[in-house]
């Protein structure tokens, strides 16, 4: 879906959602009483989970936009949003938003995350590191990101989706700090141009100057894995030449074929960052807002596992990268079959 220009985001969908939040936050006694009632009703347990946590979430985005206005009045009405310390007032408040969401997420989910493999914050202390992690499943970017600030303390640059900047506090607030919202383009040795600039530019640049404290998060699926996408990325990877790969993608069950671009520009960028690969399972079998809201409350387990890689380890060769990357997507597949995401495994 388009996203509509910046000064509409900013005047119209922003001002919406703090005046929203407010109207939550001013009806809370009538919502707890419907709550009530409804949960006396048989079968409408679903509605008042999500209904809280929507709600929940609401309000946090209200907030965070007061607050962000404040940092942009603070700053001199935009002035120096870029210095050091109001970037780390930034990430502190992604820090803020994400732990108190998952706080609540976690009691109205009955969500469980369990963490297995590389201890990130260990393997490279001091150096800059870049995030290779599979995509599937509801909020794992967000689980990540929030490892990744209030786990090891590391601040993330990320790779986002363009229809991401719909939420007025992540279309705020990612836009002040060192992040690429790009539009998914096809697997291919061209370089594709998106906002005006190719996509693995924007993220070698915002990788050039990352220090010891940074991490950044590419996603190199694109998206979040659905057997359609599998598919449909199979035959991206047929019509443009690339049989074998093709025949490889066909061969992994839960992962969608990387594509290369975006990571290995970050690499040959910043080529003394450690590389980490992350897996993860227990969402992906939520494909759907309707398998989502059977499921409801999950009752589920993330385990989520990391793999570090040291950057001399790292292929230099073109056609070596994109055969290595594949190794290590067909490795983290693997991993995903023999994970029992029902139990607190040891698998690593």
């Amino acid at each position: 879906m388009r996203i509509p220009p910046q000064f509409v985001r900013r005047i119209v969908l922003a001002p919406a959602v703090v005046l929203l939040a407010l109207i939550l936050v001013t009806t809370i006694p009538i919502q707890l009483l419907v709550v009530m009632l409804l949960a006396l009703i048989p079968r409408f347990g679903r509605i008042t989970r999500i209904v809280a946590l929507l709600s929940y979430y609401l309000v946090l985005e209200g907030l965070a936009l007061v607050i962000l206005f404040g940092l942009w009045v603070a700053s001199g009405f935009g002035y120096a949003l870029q210095r050091p310390f109001f970037q780390r007032a930034h990430y502190r408040l992604v820090g803020w938003i994400l732990g108190e969401l998952f706080r609540f997420a976690r009691w109205s989910l009955r969500l469980t995350i369990h963490h297995t493999g590389a201890d990130i914050d260990r393997v490279a202390p001091g150096a800059p590191l870049i995030i290779a992690s599979r995509h599937a499943g509801p909020g794992d970017s967000f689980i990540l990101v929030n490892t990744l600030i209030n786990g090891v303390r590391r601040e993330p640059r990320i790779v986002l989706k363009d229809t991401l900047q719909w939420d007025p506090t992540i279309d705020v607030l990612m836009n002040r700090l060192p992040m690429v919202f790009l539009t998914p383009t096809p697997f291919s040795d061209r370089d594709t141009r998106v906002h005006g600039s190719e996509p693995t530019k924007r993220i070698a640049h915002m990788a050039m100057d990352m220090d010891k404290d940074d991490a950044l998060v590419v996603f190199p699926e694109g998206g979040n894995f659905s057997p359609n996408r599998r598919d449909s990325r199979i035959r991206q990877l047929k019509d443009g030449g690339y049989a074998d790969l093709a025949d490889r993608a066909a061969s992994m069950r839960n992962l969608l074929a990387p594509r290369p671009g975006g990571l290995f520009a970050a690499v040959d960028a910043k080529p003394d960052a450690g590389l980490v690969f992350v897996g993860h399972t227990g969402l992906e079998q939520f494909d759907s807002l309707k398998q989502l809201w059977q499921a409801l409350p999950m009752n589920k387990t993330l385990v989520m596992n990391s793999w570090y890689v040291a950057p001399q380890d790292i292929p230099a060769g073109k056609a070596e990268r994109v055969e290595w990357l594949f190794d290590w997507w067909e490795r983290i597949d693997a991993w995903i079959e023999a994970t029992d995401i029902n139990a607190n495994p040891t698998n690593n």
